[in-house]
């Protein structure tokens, strides 16, 4: 019993020592990098070594007078003494930890040396300590190299390995009636001692994990909320409204005293202590503000003075101030301002960094979307502005002469005019239409071009209904079976005939138009999808344009294709991946 009560002493050093080497960043980095030769080296050394002081911390026994006492061994052990140690910790601990190479690594550094020491055991210990490790390791490998050993575990391991220990010890130690006695006596203290001791351990290291996991996982959290609250407030720009909100935002989830944001001329928000003295819209003063906004690197001012505030007993004494970017050009500072100097700690210097990096990259994704924008808004634009005024004309002159002859048939195109330059003009006020309204505008064109082709023209559409509710961009469809018309079936002396077919093929809307007319020469069908063409007949810009903007939304597996022969016609079509395209609710 006080075998067990001396063993259990000594788990005080274990908890101390897994204490001290769980604070320490290194220790902590070297348990979660990769099990690379470099790392497995570095823990056998630390784990071996906790071996070599729980060898130094045993109890010294000799089973001949029945005796054990708490005192420290440097020296070599006499020939009919043991140690009741601590040392399978260390080695058990490094093999659930790193593996069977650590734990063999740590097992021959802290076996070697107790083997080195000497005693009637030397040579059984040195042989378990190895064996402890490997085993270990294996467990490790078994529960599927997990960075966070469960408790239970680790209590089951480190029984096992101690209990082996007693079992090499029978088998090699020599007198093998000193070697009985020896394990009568420590068998049971070691193996509830040391498995205990393991268990603790690994709990500790347990517990920083989950509180570093816990506490990378709220930051991690509260970065993605000011990330999606700012990027929200940005949609128009940085504002003095938009910068008011953000710095409200910041105010919140940062230490600072207050925040503030300004441009290069003026402050546009200032929230916080001194928010009745720094106003929005009054020039920037300070010359710490112009440094940042001069050099765009961060700064903290060292005096009062650097801050500059002409407010008598304003009481914001320092600032980080942080310079935001676009492209390199220096746009705004962002400032936490604070009391004083002492409130300034180390983090928050890399927090504000951080915040107006982000701040800048947001910066630079909003301006990028609104120029995409812009750039889709006048890709439509052209398209309307290529509308061919003939067509108009034509129109006009085909109602005009069937006012009398036919008055519904004029009635009805008149309508479908209508429509279709209420279509067009409508185009660039939505990113996405749906494949009905698409259908119902080029309907409307071709309702037109039938009533002045006559019977020299032949329109099939074979549209399954499942489909007409997948989104695509405005004005793709209507130009594809234009420019079918205009430059397709041009001078085809046959009745012209366009089919535009709807489909789905292996997970895809499958949309194509065909055409049987003078078909396109293979070396002019890359140049037609791939760069502004121009011609007689027009600026060659439609099939571009829809490629363009057909693969900017649903990427190149929604390119378009020409399949096309001389005199035999030609089939544009594309597909819209089901999934991604989407379908209307």
């Amino acid at each position: 019993m006080k075998l067990l009560f001396l063993m259990i002493q000594q788990i005080g050093l274990i908890v101390a020592i897994a204490f001290i080497l769980t604070r320490l960043a290194t220790f902590r980095n070297l348990i979660d990098h990769k099990l690379d030769r470099w790392t497995i080296i570095q823990l056998s050394i630390v784990f071996g070594l906790f071996g070599i002081v729980g060898t130094y911390t045993g109890i010294s026994i000799r089973p001949s007078e029945n005796s054990f006492l708490w005192i420290p061994r440097i020296d070599a052990i006499g020939f009919e003494e043991a140690l009741a140690n601590s040392r399978v910790v260390g080695v058990v601990i490094g093999g659930l930890l790193g593996g069977p190479w650590v734990g063999l690594g740590a097992g021959l550094i802290a076996g070697i040396h107790r083997t080195l020491l000497g005693g009637f055991t030397g040579l059984a210990c040195g042989i378990s300590t190895v064996t402890a490790g490997l085993f270990a390791g294996l467990v490790y490998l078994k529960i599927g190299n997990r960075r966070i050993i469960p408790t239970s575990k680790a209590l089951l391991t480190g029984a096992i390995a101690e209990a082996v220990q007693m079992l090499i010890i029978l088998l090699i130690a020599r007198p093998w009636e000193s070697a009985v006695v020896l394990v009568q006596v420590i068998a049971l203290p070691m193996i509830l001692a040391n498995s205990l001791g393991i268990a603790l351990f690994v709990t500790i290291i347990r517990s920083v994990i989950h509180v570093e996991d816990r506490i990378e996982a709220n930051q991690a959290q509260k970065v993605l909320h000011i990330a999606d609250q700012m990027l929200v407030q940005l949609r128009r720009g940085l504002t003095e409204e938009s910068a008011t909100q953000i710095s409200k935002l910041l105010l919140t989830t940062t230490g600072a005293s207050a925040v503030s944001i300004t441009d290069p001329e003026k402050i546009l928000s200032h929230v916080g202590i001194g928010d009745d003295h720094h106003l929005p819209g009054h020039t920037v003063l300070t010359e710490a503000t112009k440094k940042v906004l001069r050099t765009g690197k961060l700064y903290i001012p060292q005096s009062v003075d650097e801050i500059h505030c002409p407010q008598k007993g304003c009481p914001l004494e320092v600032a980080i101030i942080v310079p935001l970017k676009k492209s390199d050009d220096v746009i705004g500072v962002l400032k936490f301002y604070f009391l004083s100097p002492k409130q300034i700690k180390p983090v928050d210097e890399e927090v504000a960094q951080g915040l107006g990096k982000l701040l800048s990259h947001q910066l630079e994704v909003v301006d990028a979307q609104n120029h995409a924008q812009l750039i889709r808004e006048a890709e439509i634009k052209a398209l309307q502005a290529q509308m061919n005024p003939h067509f108009l004309f034509n129109s006009l002159n085909t109602i005009v002469a069937l006012v009398r002859t036919q008055p519904d048939m004029a009635r009805k195109l008149l309508i479908q005019l209508g429509y279709f330059f209420r279509q067009n003009l409508n185009a660039s006020l939505h990113e996405f239409v749906t494949l009905k309204q698409e259908l119902d505008h080029t309907r409307a064109y071709l309702d037109i071009e039938q009533a002045r082709f006559t019977e020299r023209l032949s329109v099939k559409l074979e549209i399954d209904p499942l489909y007409e509710n997948v989104l695509l961009p405005p004005l793709t469809l209507q130009p594809l079976v234009e420019n079918g018309i205009r430059h397709g079936l041009k001078g085809l002396e046959k009745t012209g005939e366009i089919i535009v077919h709807v489909t789905e093929s292996k997970g895809y809307v499958l949309i194509s138009v065909k055409d049987n007319g003078i078909g396109i020469s293979p070396d002019r069908i890359e140049e037609l999808l791939h760069s502004r063409i121009e011609s007689q007949e027009g600026t060659g810009l439609a099939l571009y344009n829809v490629n363009q903007r057909l693969t900017y939304h649903f990427g190149e597996e929604s390119q378009l294709h020409l399949d096309s022969e001389l005199e035999r016609g030609t089939c544009v079509w594309f597909r819209v991946p089901l999934e991604q395209g989407g379908r209307l609710a």
